[in-house]
């Protein structure tokens, strides 16, 4: 049976033309380019935001031969003004992106060549770092015993262990560890390799400790409910697929216990594996593979963390000082 067409879509500041063709560029991205629904989300509004102000900068519904028309200044104009709503140097830059994406799209469908957004330089985005927690925060957050307190069943405690340790211990993205069927992850001695499926549905190779599998095996040997080898192997209270959201809550009651800031999240368990192998000397390519990143420049955010670090050491144990 074939995939059901996406309605289409209804646009009070542009013609149907236009959204016909927006309907059809953000299938497109979900289906040949596989961009996540929120990605998908976050362009379609975009795009929206960029075409009502248009309307309203014209005086006129947009047409597929005015958008192929545009001027850089009518672009510069439309960043000018969400800047104006303190909208984020990220989010301008992701607006951009989804504005040159759908005129490659309508470039390729042969509805003309929407040259202005080239010439626009994405706008400069502050480098934040990451913040990674100490090695021994990180360690007590895969401890199913910081939480004995709670009025929750031991398999749900045991399974939040699990999943913590995965992510510090194999660096993995909480999708990715939550997206784990029974029969990838070995049994403590049977192995010590994941086979990972990332983003853009990429797989990869990464190592797992056996004092990790064993805290999986655990929560598997505890967890009431059946984990068929082609099912997920984290389940939520009620036997379905555990949600991100029960993980974030469930960091968010181990910060208050370990007195630890907002920022220590999930993700930032990813973070500390990262910036904790580099600092024992690991090489920066094998970590880039092991996270999962496509570009080396990714996986360089972490040298800052690590070059302040170096500075401490040097300032506190050269000879000279």
């Amino acid at each position: 049976m074939s995939k059901a067409a996406a309605p289409p879509i209804e646009l009070a500041s542009a013609d149907p033309s236009i959204a016909q063709e927006m309907t059809r560029w953000l299938s497109h991205l979900g289906a040949e380019r596989r961009l996540s629904p929120k990605t998908l989300e976050a362009y379609g509004r975009d795009l929206r935001q960029c075409l009502d102000f248009l309307c309203a900068h014209w005086g006129e519904r947009v047409t597929l031969s005015r958008f192929a028309a545009l001027e850089a200044t009518d672009i510069r104009a439309f960043m000018a003004m969400r800047r104006a709503d303190d909208i984020a140097g990220r989010s301008l830059m992701r607006a951009l992106a989804g504005l040159r994406s759908f005129g490659r799209f309508l470039e390729r469908e042969g509805k003309g060549k929407v040259g202005a957004l080239s010439a626009i330089r994405a706008p400069k985005v502050a480098k934040t770092l990451p913040k990674p927690l100490p090695m021994a925060s990180a360690k007590r957050l895969a401890d199913a015993d910081e939480r004995a307190g709670e009025e929750r069943e031991t398999w749900v405690l045991a399974r939040d262990a699990a999943v913590m340790a995965l992510l510090y211990g194999s660096g993995l993205r909480i999708s990715e560890a939550l997206g784990l069927k029974r029969r990838e992850v070995p049994r403590p001695g049977e192995g010590d390799v994941l086979i990972v499926t990332g983003k853009g549905n990429k797989t990869r190779m990464v190592p797992v400790l056996q004092n990790v599998l064993a805290l999986v095996q655990e929560y598997v040997a505890m967890c009431p409910y059946p984990l068929p080898a082609e099912g997920p192997i984290f389940l939520g209270a009620r036997g379905g697929p555990l949600s991100p959201r029960i993980i974030q809550l469930a960091m968010e009651r181990l910060r208050g216990a370990l007195g630890l800031p907002d920022s220590a999240t999930p993700h930032a368990l990813r973070h500390s594996f990262a910036t904790h192998l580099l600092s024992r000397g690991g090489d920066l390519r094998a970590i880039q593979e092991l996270l999962g990143h496509s570009s080396l420049s990714t996986t360089q955010i972490y040298t800052g963390i690590d070059s302040e670090r170096l500075l401490e050491v040097y300032a506190s144990a050269h000879p000279r000082r």
